[in-house]
């Protein structure tokens, strides 16, 4: 541009550092670039120092960030939210969770109010390291300031309290979300209803399964076979509390939306069936394999085989006892 005779403006150099920052290639580029400014007779400003510090967080270079950070301090250019929230997330990525809290109170100290990114961001890196608890801390905190949660906070609270195997309190933070008016992703509910079967709670799963479908949330191409995994979990779960009407429920459900059914959630719905002696089910669900291709196997013919045989054998001697009762009558 100073060879066409226009000088740069602080503006579009900003913009063209912040071109240059969404690749590993060429960040190098536009911390050269940064360096030669006030040589361009542009002094760098908030913007200007943002940009460079968002950008290298992203590819992971914390040391330089942290001295961009020091360095616009001194020379009198206060950091904004954006830019404290930018390096706190950098510094929770890298593990630095302790440091990011730091500069969270930091920011505080210095007038400057936290806003929902800065809040999640910390939060992220505290539950990824496990530390649920102060990431719930913080989210009662800003509650108190009047900061509203977003999907992003909620998402972050309920997969790190998952992690932690604390199930129920994820379940009472996505009660609280959808209170909000916010729609959890099938990814998250597939989280807790996991959690729910790790811990036998099938109902309760399978509650969350159905508002699934009320709710028309459906699966994305990379949580669909955890979708399927989780469905056919909770039928043999359902199985295995003796519930055959709210599992059979589900398998229906299942194929009406195009969910594979596991042969071997075929098979133990099949031999569940037979338990109860609900042929009629057991029959539908035989179909419903030979429909797809797939063969039953021993187990599951002689379960079958062995409940017609006694239903047969029942059906004779009631037909036998009813017989001795009308020539008794006639006598």
């Amino acid at each position: 541009m100073r060879e066409m005779g226009i000088p740069p403006s602080l503006v579009t150099l900003n913009i063209l550092i912040k071109a240059l920052c969404k690749n590993i290639d060429t960040v190098d580029a536009a911390v050269k670039i940064f360096r030669e400014m006030t040589g361009r007779g542009c002094v760098p400003d908030l913007y200007n120092y943002g940009t460079m510090i968002n950008g290298l967080c992203r590819f992971d270079r914390i040391s330089e960030s942290k001295e961009l950070f020091h360095e616009m301090e001194g020379k009198g250019c206060s950091p904004s939210v954006v830019t404290y929230t930018c390096l706190i997330k950098g510094l929770c990525q890298s593990e630095k969770v302790d440091e990011g809290m730091g500069l969270f109170e930091k920011m505080k100290t210095n007038g400057v109010e936290p806003n929902v990114f800065s809040y999640s961001s910390l939060m992220d890196g505290l539950c990824k390291n496990g530390r649920s608890k102060q990431a719930m801390e913080l989210l009662h905190l800003m509650v108190m300031k009047r900061v509203k949660p977003n999907t992003i906070t909620y998402t972050t609270l309920i997969s790190g309290l998952c992690k932690e195997g604390k199930v129920l309190e994820a379940v009472a933070i996505l009660d609280r979300m959808k209170l909000q008016d916010l729609k959890p992703d099938a990814g998250l509910y597939g989280k807790v209803i996991t959690e729910l079967c790790g811990l036998k709670r099938f109902q309760e799963a399978a509650n969350f399964l159905d508002e699934m479908v009320l709710g028309r949330i459906t699966p994305s191409r990379l949580t669909w076979s955890l979708h399927i995994k989780i469905n056919n979990m909770v039928v043999k779960g359902l199985c295995a509390e003796g519930d055959l009407n709210r599992a059979f429920r589900l398998y229906l459900s299942m194929r009406t939306r195009g969910i594979s059914v596991e042969v071997e959630t075929s098979h133990e719905l099949v031999k569940f069936c037979c338990e109860k002696g609900d042929l009629q089910k057991a029959d539908r669900i035989v179909d419903d394999m030979a429909t797809d291709g797939c063969a039953p196997d021993e187990g599951v013919w002689n379960k079958m085989v062995g409940e017609f045989w006694d239903q047969r054998k029942a059906r004779a001697a009631f037909e036998s006892v009813l017989n001795d009762q009308m020539v008794y009558c006639y006598d």
